[in-house]
C-alpha cells in the first residue's frame, strides 16, 4: 500500500466527531497538531484543496505520511488536548505559547505557625501559593500589606510544641517593635495566629472588601465599649486598605473574578494581552508575542490563547472578556465581548497593551532594519559594489591531515544569518588535503544546483582564503557561466586582505569598519561551521571504523546496524535489548563492553 493510499483510508474512517489530529512525516515525527469540531471535515479540507493560500501549508501538507486522531468529548475538551500535546512535542508547523520568565509567588507554607513567603518556584506539596504577580514590586506591595494588618511571624524557627514548651528560642527585634507576638516563647496561641493567617488570606485572594469589612466592624464595636485606642488602630489599617485600593483601582470595584484577553496581529505575529482583574483591580498582567506558522487566525490564536494563559496562571474566573468572540465554548467560564460601559474600558485597556507590544516590535524591526542597511551601505561602498549586498553566502574548507574533508556555505540576509540557508558539503570529487580543488568542487556544486533549481542567488560571494582559493571559485564559476556576474571576494585571514579576481593587490579595509566586521563575522560563521560538521565527521567515521574492529562485526554488521538505527549517536543511545533484536545477544554484549573501554 503507498503512502498516498494509506492516507486516503485514514481519511475515509475518520468520525465526525470533534477531537484532535496528528500529522507525522517520513521520518515518524509529529509536525503538526490539530483540533476538530468535526475531525471528517478538517483533516480532508488539507487534501481536497488543490492550492494553499500559505506556501507552509502546502509544504505542510506535502511532508504528510501519517496521521494519527484521538475523538474527544466536545471541541474545548480538544483544544486542552491540543495544548497539551503541542507542548509536549513542540512539532514544527505549532504555534507555541512558551515563556522561559518565571514569575513570582506568594506561598502560605504548611508548617506550625505559618509564613508567607515569596517564591518563584510553584511545589504544591509545600503550601497554598497565590498568584502569580506581574512583577517583584507588585509581590511585594500585597506581602507589605499583609504583613502591616496582621502579626506574621518572619522568621525561620522550627516551631514544634516540644520547642516551645522547652523554651529553646528567645523573642527578637519584631516582636519588641510590635510586627510580632512571639509564638516562639509561646506569647500567641496557635488559634489566634491561624485567625490572622485565615484573614491575611483574603489579602492574598484579592478579596480587599472582606477584610476591610472586619476592620471596620471591629472599630465600631472598640469605639462602642470605649476603647478608643483599639478603635484607632483598626482605623488605621481601614486606611492603610484604602490607601492601597486607590493606588491599584483602574474600573468599577464591583467587576471581580474576570479574565481579560485580547489579540490583535500582523500577517506574521500576534500580540496577545492577558489581564486578571479582581476587585476593580488588575493583579496580573501579562503579554505574549506568538509567531505565525501557517494560517492562523486571530480567532484560531484566541481560542488556544485562552486555554493555555488560563492553565498557565491557574485562573478559574468564571468570565473571560476578549475584543472579538471565541469560537470554542467552554463549561468552566463565559465568553462575554463588553461594547460598553466599564467593562468596555477593560477590554480597550487590554487592547491598548496588546497594540503597544505590535507598534514596538514593528519600531525594532525597523531601526534593526535601517541599522543593517546602514552597515550593507558601508560594505558596499568599502567593496565598490554596484548593488546592496543584501544576500550574501561565504565559503570554508576544513581538513585534519587530509583526512575527512568538508566545506560549509553559510548565508546572511540582511545582514543576519539566514540559518535554514546554511549548507554543508562532504568533499567528492578530490582525494587528499587540496583545499583549492575543495572550493572549486563545492562552488560548483552550490550555483549549478541553484541554476536548475531556478533559485536566488547571492548578491556577493565571500570565499574564505587568498588568492588560490578565490582563483579555485573563479574556476568554478566560469565553467557554469556564472562569473562576472555575481561579485566575488576571499578575505585571506593573517591581516584581513580583501582580494578581488584578477588583481594581484588586495584592497585594505579600515579594522574599524562597519563593513569589514560583517565581513569578518559571516567569515567566522563559515569557519564555525565547517569545523562543527568536521568534527561531527571524523567522530562518526572513527566510531564506525572502531566499530568493525570488534570482534564480529564487519562491514555488513555495521551497515545492518546504521540501516535500523538511522545514525553513530542513536546506535550510543539504543538499549540492550534493541541491540540483541539487530545483531543478537553476543555481538550486542561486544559492542557495549567496546563502548565501556572507550
Amino acid at each position: 500500500m503507498t503512502k498516498n493510499e494509506e492516507i486516503k483510508k485514514t481519511l475515509t474512517g475518520l468520525p465526525d466527531s470533534p477531537g484532535v489530529y496528528r500529522y507525522f512525516n517520513e521520518a515518524g515525527e509529529m509536525i503538526y497538531v490539530g483540533k476538530a469540531k468535526n475531525l471528517k471535515k478538517r483533516v480532508s479540507s488539507y487534501f481536497n484543496r488543490q492550492t494553499h493560500e500559505n506556501r507552509k501549508t502546502a509544504r505542510l501538507v506535502s511532508e504528510i505520511r501519517k496521521i494519527e486522531f484521538t475523538i474527544a468529548n466536545s471541541e474545548f475538551d480538544a483544544l486542552l488536548l491540543e495544548n497539551n500535546l503541542i507542548k509536549q512535542n513542540q512539532p514544527k508547523y505549532n504555534i507555541l505559547l512558551k515563556d522561559d520568565k518565571t514569575f513570582p509567588y506568594l506561598c502560605i507554607i504548611k508548617e506550625r505557625f505559618p509564613r508567607i513567603i515569596a517564591t518563584r518556584k510553584f511545589i504544591p506539596k509545600q503550601g497554598e501559593y497565590y498568584g502569580p504577580y506581574s512583577s517583584v514590586v507588585a509581590m511585594k506591595n500585597v506581602l507589605e500589606l499583609a504583613r502591616q494588618l496582621y502579626s506574621i511571624r518572619t522568621c525561620y524557627l522550627f516551631l514544634s510544641k516540644e520547642n516551645i514548651e522547652k523554651k529553646k528560642f528567645k523573642v527578637c527585634l519584631e516582636y519588641h517593635i510590635g510586627n510580632c507576638k512571639g509564638p516562639c516563647e509561646g506569647l500567641q496561641e496557635e488559634t489566634n495566629y491561624l485567625d490572622d493567617i485565615a484573614q491575611a488570606r483574603n489579602i492574598l485572594k484579592g478579596d480587599l472588601s472582606v477584610v476591610k469589612e472586619v476592620f471596620t466592624f471591629r472599630m465600631q464595636e472598640c469605639a462602642a465599649n470605649l476603647e478608643f485606642e483599639k478603635a484607632d488602630q483598626f482605623k488605621q489599617k481601614v486606611a492603610l486598605l484604602e490607601d492601597f485600593q486607590v493606588k491599584s483601582l483602574v474600573v468599577n470595584p464591583k467587576l471581580t473574578n474576570i479574565d481579560v484577553i485580547t489579540i490583535t496581529s500582523s500577517p506574521t505575529d500576534a500580540f496577545v494581552n492577558y489581564l486578571k482583574v479582581k476587585e476593580g483591580s488588575i493583579i496580573f498582567s501579562k503579554n505574549t508575542e506568538i509567531k505565525k506558522k501557517l494560517e492562523e487566525t486571530d480567532e484560531d490564536i484566541l481560542n488556544s490563547a485562552v486555554a493555555e494563559l488560563r492553565l498557565a496562571y491557574r485562573s478559574n474566573n468564571p468570565e473571560v472578556f476578549t475584543n472579538i468572540p471565541l469560537t470554542v465554548k467552554s463549561d468552566d467560564f463565559e465568553n462575554i465581548v463588553p461594547q460598553i460601559g466599564d467593562k468596555r474600558k477593560l477590554v480597550e485597556m487590554s487592547l491598548k497593551n496588546a497594540l503597544f507590544m505590535k507598534r514596538e516590535k514593528e519600531l525594532a524591526k525597523d531601526k534593526n532594519k535601517s541599522k543593517k542597511n546602514e552597515v550593507l551601505s558601508i560594505l558596499q561602498e568599502n567593496l565598490r559594489l554596484v548593488q546592496l549586498p543584501k544576500i550574501i553566502e561565504c565559503f570554508d574548507n576544513s581538513n585534519f591531515q587530509g583526512t575527512s574533508p568538508v566545506a560549509s556555505m553559510v548565508r546572511f540576509v540582511d545582514g543576519r544569518p539566514d540559518k535554514k540557508g546554511y549548507r554543508h558539503f562532504n568533499i567528492k570529487t578530490v582525494v587528499g588535503p587540496d583545499d583549492f580543488a575543495s572550493m572549486k568542487e563545492i562552488v560548483t556544486r552550490r550555483y549549478q544546483r541553484i541554476l536548475e533549481e531556478q533559485k536566488e542567488f547571492p548578491s556577493l560571494i565571500i570565499v574564505d582564503g587568498g588568492k588560490g582559493q578565490l582563483s579555485s571559485a573563479c574556476e568554478a564559476l566560469k565553467e557554469i557561466g556564472l562569473y562576472g556576474k555575481i561579485p566575488i571576494v576571499g578575505i585571506a585571514k593573517k591581516l584581513e586582505e580583501i582580494y578581488y579576481p584578477e588583481d594581484p593587490l588586495p584592497l585594505l579595509i579600515s579594522k574599524k569598519s562597519p563593513g569589514l566586521l560583517l565581513i569578518q563575522q559571516i567569515r567566522d560563521e563559515a569557519h564555525r561551521f565547517a569545523i562543527e560538521f568536521h568534527r561531527l565527521k571524523r567522530s562518526k567515521n572513527t566510531f564506525v571504523t572502531e566499530l568493525e574492529n570488534i570482534p564480529g562485526i564487519g562491514k555488513k554488521t555495521t551497515d545492518k546496524l546504521l540501516k535500523h538505527f538511522k545514525s553513530v549517536k542513536k546506535i550510543k543511545e539504543a538499549t540492550f535489548e534493541e541491540l540483541i533484536e539487530v545483531v543478537g545477544k553476543k555481538l550486542a554484549e561486544n559492542i557495549r563492553g567496546f563502548e565501556a573501554r572507550a
